[in-house]
């Protein structure tokens, strides 16, 4: 099949406005892969710390015959998606003697849990954590004595800190491995009504808590189709994972043989071998289209509109919110994956998951299928699926057909013709909504403003009795400058009670949602933001807006509204405890959220 015109002409427009700074780019990788194998260029007393702890692989390291793969891990066991990694290491070096490699943890890395922190002080770190585990995957690899690295992070924005790291050391392959999901619990929309439930005042804490227990029960990733499992399918399509790799469980047989595999191919793809694949030549435009058609087309997170353009940029590459605009309007929406429907990534991944709908977008042309993987050339190995068979991993023809129509269907016959993101532009500045879950008929909004600069007011105003009519809430002050740009998630339990009451409602915000947020119609990232003098700073109470998903418009319709003055408000409260003293640096240097809201370049 043909490429798509539309998917040929923004890679080829992404090429052109890259071309310098790709070239640049490839320019440093390719004179930091003619030195060679980094080690060899260490003195002795170098050497000799770096391999003092390495028992019985110290032979091997002193000849420098055999790869070494560097290790960086995000685990902790505060975090389910994460604590399948405590056994990594141990796997992976194992692995690394069988193929005649060695293998080191070279570094960790933080990982926060959103869930924990939603709400909470804690969620203002969150989006900076991004550019934390870049610098501190960076420090691990600096030691320079790795011939490859291996990437063990799931969530929401560990993965995308990662890439940062793996394009920033663009001439060491870079292979990630997955964690998978933990067992279905309860279904998540049963927790959502439970939670809706609780804003209105009708259960109290003892069901909400069994309730959130029931759902989130065990290790591994949380079932719901969020920013984690939209990262899991991201390293996918971009050919960083081993094919059909994300959806795994964890502790089980395969996924012990998909983690040691992933070693051995680390070790294979090295520069002392015959199939050197550098990080920086998998992560090029063409990688970065199909993973924002993977986004899509299963209707992921909106983070990833955030962290894309950032772990683009460290790779030389600029994307902008157009370019996810026009890949969004040629794109169909394939999946139904809770938020968007009742399934989960189980679910999913039973009724074909990430092989079947890569085959079947490669046949309808929505995906470069010349792309350099882990896996070796070409995108269509990630058709196939692994399975153990007599106790060896091996992979075979995937499903042809989707085994359940309700989660997962064809390309020429989706849920809905275009992907599940849409940006919106108007007098209000530029955003995004995730449409794939809002019902139809709520695409378009138009209310009154209710203006708030935190979430807690907003809940005060709910638990109040304000919320009477139709009412676009306008949450401010919340983006990258002023606070680190939280997540809103908790909002979306009341938003979603004052909807089942009949009532329009919608949020407007220059802060983040949740990749689990949905059924509320929300324009986020709103930019440029409110502390920036942004025109979000220039609503009032009683304004009338219009958010129109459908034709991508977002506007105040008030006569005058662009002469106002942009009001200000003290933000101290957001700067002090929990750690957010130590972020300042990082909210006065934050790129726009258009851009990745990153405060790295």
């Amino acid at each position: 099949m043909d490429l798509n015109p539309t998917i040929a002409r923004v890679t080829d427009r992404i090429i052109e406005r890259s071309r310098d700074s790709r070239r640049a780019y490839l320019d440093r990788m390719h004179a930091a892969a003619e030195q060679g194998p980094a080690r060899a260029h260490l003195a002795c007393g170098n050497q000799a710390h770096a391999y003092a702890a390495m028992g019985e692989d110290k032979a091997a390291l002193v000849a420098e015959r055999a790869p070494n793969i560097g290790i960086v891990t995000a685990y902790n066991d505060m975090l389910s998606a994460h604590q399948p990694f405590e056994r990594y290491p141990d796997l992976i070096r194992e692995a690394a003697r069988s193929a005649g490699a060695t293998a080191q943890v070279a570094g960790g890395v933080p990982a926060m849990c959103d869930g924990v922190t939603q709400g909470q002080a804690g969620m203002e770190l969150s989006l900076f954590s991004r550019d934390v585990i870049a610098m501190a995957a960076s420090v691990a690899l600096s030691h320079n004595t790795f011939d490859s690295s291996l990437y063990l992070g799931v969530c929401d924005k560990i993965v995308p800190g990662l890439v940062m790291a793996a394009a920033t050391f663009s001439h060491i392959p870079a292979v990630f491995l997955p964690a998978g999901p933990m067992p279905s619990g309860l279904p998540n929309d049963e927790k959502a009504k439970v939670r809706q439930q609780f804003a209105a005042g009708e259960i109290g804490r003892e069901k909400l808590m069994e309730a959130e227990m029931a759902s989130y029960h065990g290790p591994g990733t949380c079932t719901f189709y969020g920013t984690a499992n939209s990262n899991q399918m991201l390293m996918e399509f971009m050919g960083l994972h081993l094919p059909g790799a994300s959806f795994v469980p964890p502790n089980t047989p395969l996924r012990d043989a998909l983690t040691a595999a992933g070693a051995a191919r680390a070790a294979e793809i090295t520069a002392l071998g015959n199939n050197y694949t550098p990080a920086g030549e998998i992560l090029d435009e063409r990688t970065f289209v199909n993973g924002i058609v993977g986004l899509m087309a299963t209707g992921g997170s909106t983070n990833l509109v955030l962290h894309l353009p950032a772990m683009a940029r460290t790779a030389g590459i600029a994307l902008t919110l157009e370019d996810f605009a026009e890949i969004s309007e040629v794109t169909p929406l394939m999946a139904r994956v809770y938020p968007n429907g009742l399934a989960d990534v189980n679910h999913f991944h039973a009724a074909g998951g990430l092989g079947y709908m890569i085959g079947e977008l490669l046949e309808a042309g929505l995906l470069h299928p010349n792309t350099r993987t882990i896996a070796g050339e070409g995108l269509a190995t990630y058709t196939r699926e692994p399975k153990l068979k007599d106790g060896a991993l091996v992979w075979e023809d995937g499903a042809g057909t989707s085994q359940n129509d309700r989660i997962l269907r064809p390309a020429s016959d989706p849920f809905q013709p275009i992907g599940g993101l849409k940006q919106l532009n108007g007098n209000l500045g530029t955003g995004v909504i995730k449409v794939s879950a809002v019902a139809p008929e709520r695409h378009v909004i138009e209310a009154r403003a209710r203006v708030f600069h935190d979430q807690e007011s907003v809940k005060a105003a709910f638990k109040a009795g304000e919320f009477t009519e139709d009412t676009i809430v306008v949450v401010r002050f919340q983006g990258p400058g002023a606070n680190g740009m939280p997540e809103l998630h908790s909002l979306t339990p009341t938003l979603a009670v004052l909807q089942d009451r009949g009532l329009k409602v919608a949020l407007v915000t220059d802060g983040r949602m949740s990749g689990a947020s949905g059924k509320v119609p929300a324009a986020i990232h709103v930019c440029p933001e409110a502390t920036h003098g942004g025109p979000i700073a220039r609503v009032r109470d009683g304004d009338m807006i219009r958010l129109d998903a459908a034709t991508g418009t977002l506007d105040v319709l008030e006569e005058g509204f662009a002469d106002r003055s942009a009001v200000e408000t003290d933000l101290s409260g957001n700067h002090a405890g929990i750690g957010r003293e130590l972020f300042a640096t990082f909210r006065a240097n934050a790129g726009p959220s258009t851009e990745g809201a990153c405060s790295l370049y």
